[in-house]
């Protein structure tokens, strides 16, 4: 039996799908050799959890902080939390926007939960590493600039996180914050 036109269209429609699968294929394996890898940095040893901040010393970095924000006319609020990311402090500037008393908690209980920066979180989003976006809310890390753990003698006692600002603001009045706590 002679092909007929139907069976023509469907062996082109099956080979041009298969020409244009292959085609996906190969290309992804490029796309995925041509991606710039990360520099390999040696993996610093995360440190140890140790005693919780004391409540003067979360008001001292929560003040530090504010007074940063103060300085740059940045409406912020800032979150201390302990080494196990429960909040021990809180505090928003008047005018700062609703949404960054939530930011500010999470982004210190990132910090304190995963042991490091939030700015670290982000700079992977930023270069396609999202793998950590798979993680179940409760779990999940933000990924945005402003929470920094705070270690003494060598244990993460607490962590801060601040919002409001741009990222780079937001970093730089929580960095104000971890390094007035003594």
């Amino acid at each position: 039996m002679a092909p007929t036109l139907g069976d023509y269209e469907m062996r082109t429609r099956a080979l041009l799908a298969l020409i244009i699968g292959a085609g996906f294929w190969l290309g992804a394996g490029a796309h995925a050799q041509q991606q710039p890898a990360l520099p390999a940095a040696a993996p610093s040893p995360s440190p140890e959890y140790g005693l919780p901040l004391t409540n003067a010393q979360a008001r001292d970095a929560a003040a530090a902080a504010l007074a940063e924000a103060k300085t740059n006319n940045w409406r912020m609020a800032i979150a201390v939390v302990g080494p196990d990311g429960e909040l021990l402090y809180f505090e928003k500037m008047d005018g700062t926007q609703n949404a960054s008393a939530a930011l500010a908690l999470r982004k210190a209980r990132t910090s304190a939960l995963y042991r490091r920066a939030t700015k670290v979180f982000a700079d992977q989003f930023a270069a396609g590493n999202v793998g950590f976006m798979s993680f179940p809310d409760e779990a999940r890390p933000i990924a945005s600039e402003g929470g920094i753990p705070i270690i003494l003698d060598g244990k993460l006692v607490g962590a801060i996180g601040a919002s409001g600002g741009t990222g780079q603001q937001d970093g730089v009045a929580a960095a104000a914050g971890v390094n007035a706590v003594k």
